[in-house]
């Protein structure tokens, strides 16, 4: 098949290009900043074009003669507090998207969503559902949603994020330690989108994607730096001072944690459903992969944390 892909220079996308060739398809990667991403070039069958994505004509014009369409743009923050870069980023575009798949006579969509989209407060999620909604009355298209939780691997900016910060301070003050996630490996969320791609059942469907387990925030961030190695000391903080320090965060250029990060984490990122089963694919655990990610390899890991437990 031939496939273009919106959002395929980010994080999911590194690891999802080298699937997709390998499986024998040719893909159209459309970035605003080509030279930025050049590294993808490099993968057989993997064409990255610089264009305006929210240009109709451009974007109808990059379609035309694919055979499918894969959406992975996704912001966790906007430059403003209002929603309308949720908005534009998420919405428009897929409605965009959906304008030009019609123009161009490509049926198959595949849009990476988020766990939960359109629940909650935070215009996050409020935005992710909306596109959802668009899609779903798109009655033309043969489209498929994933649903990922908090999306983990090699590159991430969860586990990598966190392991950083533990090795600044003596203490970790830590907002909402007690939402829930569910960690999905991106290994295993990209090896879905390519299991799905010519999968017929799938078409008008929602797959959600989890990992085996969930975690509250807390346990997460106390894994992390168990497996980094940090001695730094986590303090969870109440409902209160959670949201403060989400307003001071706002204020911080790059918002390393937002208000509307905030609301999002006030919805349980959670699911008893899990699609990857029915795709063929067993969910690897954050135990398995994090450690290796983080310099310790698993097996080490593991006799390390035996120790530590029989010395108790």
């Amino acid at each position: 098949m031939r496939i273009v892909l919106l959002g395929a220079t980010g994080f999911v996308g590194h690891h999802l290009l080298p699937r997709l060739s390998a499986a024998g398809h040719d893909c159209l990667a459309l970035s605003r900043y080509r030279m930025a991403v050049r590294e993808l070039s490099i993968i057989p069958r993997v064409e990255v074009r610089q264009t305006d994505v929210h240009d109709p004509e451009k974007l109808a014009a990059c379609l035309r003669g694919a055979d499918a369409a894969i959406n992975m743009v996704g912001i966790l923050n906007e430059p403003g507090h209002n929603g309308k870069g949720f908005h534009r980023a998420h919405v428009e575009l897929v409605e965009r998207l959906i304008a030009a798949c019609r123009t161009a006579g490509v049926r198959r969509f595949l849009q990476v969503s988020a766990l939960n989209a359109g629940k909650g407060k935070s215009h996050y999620l409020v935005s992710k559902g909306e596109a959802e909604e668009r899609i779903r009355a798109a009655g033309d298209l043969d489209a498929t949603i994933l649903q990922p939780s908090v999306i983990f691997g090699e590159g991430d900016s969860f586990f990598n994020r966190f392991a950083g910060l533990l090795k600044l301070a003596p203490v970790l003050p830590l907002a909402c330690p007690d939402a829930l996630m569910q960690p999905v490996w991106v290994g295993d969320v990209a090896a879905a989108i390519v299991a799905a791609l010519p999968d017929k059942s799938t078409f008008g469907r929602t797959l959600v994607l989890v990992g085996p387990r969930a975690y509250s925030l807390r346990e997460l961030v106390a894994f992390t730096a168990r497996a980094s190695g940090s001695k730094c000391r986590i303090v969870g903080l109440p409902d209160g001072l959670s949201r403060l320090q989400a307003r001071l965060m706002d204020r911080v250029p790059g918002k390393p944690f937002s208000t509307d990060n905030y609301r999002s984490l006030q919805t349980p990122n959670t699911s008893e459903d899990n699609s990857l089963p029915e795709l063929g694919i067993e969910p690897r655990s954050v135990e398995s992969v994090v450690p290796g990610m983080l310099g310790v390899s698993a097996h080490q890991y593991r006799l390390d944390e035996f120790r530590k437990k029989a010395l108790h």
